[in-house]
């Protein structure tokens, strides 16, 4: 997972933030098991954290304060829950090497399937599928 915002995070922060992206993970049925493979990296490229040399000649960047954070940490966690339900849905069926293909979630059965367990409403009509 790779998390980027222009917020002005200092090092402490970018990892508290990745580890609210592994929230999202969770959110959406990962285990994160010791052979899983799940790793987040988070970085800002805020101008602000660009270092400067303060008056008193050492080294100072303008951050967010910890207690403006908590906004980032929830919409972190929900941008990851929503890339991974993305990246299953709208998936299409490819073709590669020498004839192998993976066929796309079938989004009807998907649809239906909620329906039954009542995840969704009933009366929603289903997505197109391009």
């Amino acid at each position: 997972i790779v998390v980027a915002t222009d917020a002005p995070l200092e090092a402490r922060n970018l990892k508290r933030l990745a580890k609210r992206a592994m929230l999202g993970l969770g959110a959406t049925g990962g285990t994160s098991t010791s052979g899983s493979g799940d790793y987040v990296i988070a970085f800002s490229t805020a101008p602000q954290l660009r270092l400067i040399e303060s008056v008193e000649g050492g080294l100072d960047a303008r951050t967010l304060r910890n207690r403006d954070t908590s906004p980032l940490f929830q919409a972190v966690r929900e941008a990851t829950e929503e890339a991974i339900y993305n990246s299953l849905l709208m998936a299409t069926t490819v073709e590669g090497r020498d004839g192998h293909s993976v066929e796309a979630i079938p989004l009807r059965r998907v649809f239906e399937i909620l329906q039954k367990y009542r995840v969704i409403a009933t009366e929603r009509a289903f997505p197109t599928q391009d």
